[in-house]
């Protein structure tokens, strides 16, 4: 597992270029440019990222490309559209033995934890995650705290809640979100005990602040990003890809 965990960090850490968006937001997000995965998979090849987060559809029929662009590629195995409304279920679209035959190098999944279906996906995930590392193939989970359950209930103290569950369910990499108190990040990084932490970009943002939370997420002990809309919707995809290595291998 070593080896391949290796594929996919740099010296421990990672800046991986997420592209899920166009299934659980639909196109609004995009625009003439980034509506095209091939200006995806550019930017991650210029800018020499860890790796490109992809649904299945995308890793199939980009194929041909995403391999001549020498970045890895990690495939989110399950995802969801935003018009079902209710506490959230994210579904497997894609197999482990699928995922492999489109080359990919590691593999994701978001379970939604509160959810009144987390059983569900802890289910499917653990299936998932056996299969995986029987092929040697590092496991990133999503998860995030959704549901009419948590309503009121401390976003700190979930934040915590999610990165231990990481651990507890045999993930390699968590990808939770930072709620933006650094002391509480750390108590989660902590919660995750050998479990890597990567923290989702989220929406944009002005780049004093991403740049900020970035320095702090780091100083928490995560090993990096993986971050989407800051990078694509911006107007220079390379200036901020830099930036965020510098921060991320230099802080």
């Amino acid at each position: 597992m070593k080896n391949n965990l290796n594929k996919i960090l740099k010296k421990g850490r990672a800046l991986f270029l997420a592209y899920d968006q166009g299934l659980e937001h639909g196109p609004t997000d995009f625009n003439d440019d980034n509506v095209d995965p091939n200006y995806i998979i550019e930017i991650a090849k210029k800018a020499k990222l860890n790796a490109m987060i992809f649904q299945k559809g995308i890793a199939e029929k980009y194929r041909k490309e995403i391999r001549k662009s020498n970045i890895p590629l990690i495939i989110k195995l399950n995802g969801k559209t935003n018009l079902v409304k209710g506490d959230p279920v994210s579904k497997q679209l894609c197999t482990v033995r699928e995922a492999i035959n489109l080359g990919a190098v590691a593999v994701g999944y978001t379970i939604y934890i509160g959810s009144q279906h987390e059983s569900e996906m802890f289910r499917e995930f653990e299936k998932i995650q056996r299969e995986a590392h029987k092929n040697n193939l590092p496991v990133i989970t999503w998860i995030y705290p959704r549901g009419k359950s948590i309503k009121g209930e401390n976003k700190n103290k979930l934040m915590a809640y999610a990165a231990r569950t990481g651990l507890e369910l045999g993930a390699d990499i968590i990808k939770i979100k930072y709620e933006g108190n650094p002391k509480e990040l750390e108590w989660a990084v902590e919660s995750a005990g050998k479990t890597r932490v990567v923290i989702a970009g989220g929406i944009k943002k002005d780049k004093k602040e991403l740049y900020k939370q970035v320095k702090e997420i780091m100083k928490a002990g995560c090993i990096g990003l993986a971050i989407g809309r800051n990078i694509w919707q911006s107007k220079n995809p390379l200036e901020i890809s830099n930036q965020l290595k510098k921060l991320i291998w230099n802080n």
